[in-house]
Parts: structure tokens; sequence; C-alpha cells
């Protein structure tokens, strides 16, 4: 016979992580509309931007490294724009900081280790840039041909321009002095709040078809120079293409951090129904046992 107790114990147990995984949805449902928000309103920013960065290399044609002065690996664009063999890859894999997501941070360190593994059949070597500290402890103790660079953990939770800028900076400096010549992010596409993709953004080299001369605008003037210019909207291409992919993965996750809590909170109220059941169950049998074992001593006296 089930120990009374032993359910009762069990039931305050579940009812306690109930309380704890709905205030976790409630949680994750009131941040995860403002990142829904922020992401819808940042895509149109972001295809317009891809249209100006299309025009501007349709218009400039060659480009000139003539008065061009690089302080930083970012400003070196015509580097950035340059493909070569491919000897070693980068890897931006965007996670998060804390789990109870379901199998977002999985799915993702999943993806990233297959990537690794057809590099490595192919004679590539892998860096790869984790963002999140499920990215640095999901792949610290993995096997396999990569280098695991330092995080960026900051930007998991609270996705910034600057902290994308920062991003940006580290790969295209490694770029430029050649320690990888490609470099993909690894994130997630925010479809709704139920569902997201895994996907793969090629950043560098930058490969981005020219805009034909329909495209184009009919006179457009450039200040100081076409090169000048270019040379400022390359790096915030490359940083706005960082800081989309933080919030497309911020809002996946959190969307899905809100389900798997919800089927989590769910889980425990069939689980509490169930116990409840035994417990009764149990209770009844207690008291008829007791009423029978009183009868019986009634009826020996």
């Amino acid at each position: 016979m089930p120990n009374l107790k032993d359910i009762k114990s069990r039931i305050g147990s579940v009812q306690n992580t109930k309380k704890i995984t709905k205030a976790m949805k409630m949680v994750a449902a009131a941040k995860v509309k403002k990142a829904e928000n922020t992401v819808k309103a940042s895509r149109p920013f972001s295809d317009e931007l891809l249209l100006l960065f299309r025009k501007m290399l349709g218009r400039v044609g060659e480009y000139s490294t003539t008065g061009l002065k690089v302080e930083r690996g970012i400003e070196n664009y015509p580097v950035l724009l340059t493909k070569r063999e491919i000897k070693s890859e980068g890897l931006l894999v965007i996670t998060s900081n804390k789990g109870l997501a379901g199998a977002y941070n999985a799915n993702i360190i999943k993806t990233a280790l297959k990537r690794v593994k057809e590099n490595s059949e192919k004679g590539i070597h892998t860096v790869i840039y984790p963002v999140g500290q499920k990215a640095i402890s999901g792949l610290k103790n993995k096997q396999g041909n990569f280098e695991l660079k330092e995080g960026y953990l900051a930007v998991a939770n609270d996705p910034t321009a600057i902290g994308a800028g920062l991003i940006s900076e580290d790969i295209a400096n490694d770029f430029v002095a050649g320690k990888i010549d490609k470099i993909e992010i690894i994130t997630t596409h925010f479809n709704n709040m139920m569902s997201y993709n895994i996907v793969n953004w090629h950043v560098l080299p930058i490969d981005v078809e020219k805009a034909d001369i329909h495209e184009l605008e009919p006179t457009m003037e450039f200040d100081p120079s076409a090169n000048g210019v270019l040379q400022q909207l390359v790096p915030m291409f490359i940083t706005n293409s960082i800081y989309q992919a933080l919030l497309e993965a911020n809002a996946s996750e959190l969307a899905s951090r809100m389900t798997a809590m919800s089927a989590a909170s769910n889980n425990a109220e069939e689980m509490i129904t169930t116990l409840t059941i035994d417990y009764n169950k149990a209770r009844q049998a207690a008291i008829t046992q007791e009423l029978v074992e009183i009868v019986s001593g009634a009826s020996a006296i």
C-alpha cells in the first residue's frame, strides 16, 4: 500500500514546481511580446540596408584602396569583400545564457557540431565564436576539429547594436588577419510564438549580388567619395547582420521557453491530479482496513 505521507509530500513538491514553471512562463510571455515587436520592426531596416548596399556595389564598380585609411580590420572593406580559398571557417553560434527552454539550445549546438564534422571531413578547421553560456558549456568538452573562442554573454540576453559591433570587429579582425577565411552565423529565425527555424547566415566574405542597371538610381552622388561611403557602409552592414541574428535568436529563445514552461505547468497539473487520486485511493484503503480491524475485533469479543 502506498505511503500516505510520501504521496502527500510528492503532491506538495509538484505543486511548488508548478508555481515556478508558471511564473517562468509568465515572465517569458511578458518578454517575448517585446522581443517579437523588436525583431519585426528591425527587419524592414535590414532589407533596406541590403538594397542600399547592393546599389552601392553596383555603382562603385571596382574597389580602390587609393587614399583609403584603415585603422581597424572592419574598415578594410576590400579584404572583407574578397573571396579566398577556405582553409578555416568561423561559426558564430548564438544560444542563451539560461536553460529551461526546451530543446532550443541543444538543437543549435547539435547543428554547430554537425557543421564542424562536415568541415573536418573536407579538411577545414573550424573556429567557433560562442554567444551565450549554453554554447560555451555545451561545446567546451566536445571532441572535434574546432577551436572555441572566448564567449559573448551580455548580448545573449540583451541584444544591442553596441554588442553586435564588438562581435563584428572581432571576427573582422580575424578575417583580415587571415585566421579564418569564411564566417557564418548559426542562429534561429523567429516565425511566431510557436515556431522557429535554425538557419545559417553567411557573413564574411560579404557575398551580396550587385544591383543591376534597372535597380540603380538615375543619379547617385557620394561625399567624400564612393569608396569612403562604402568603407562606412560595410561595417554597418556586417554589424546589422549580427544584430539582426541576435534579435531573432532572443525572440525564438523566449518563445521556446514560454512553450516549454507552459508544457511543464500542464504536466505538473496532470501529475497532481494523478497523485491526488492515488492519495484518495490509499486513504480509502487505510480507512477500510481500519474498519475491517474494528469489526473483526468486535466479532472476536
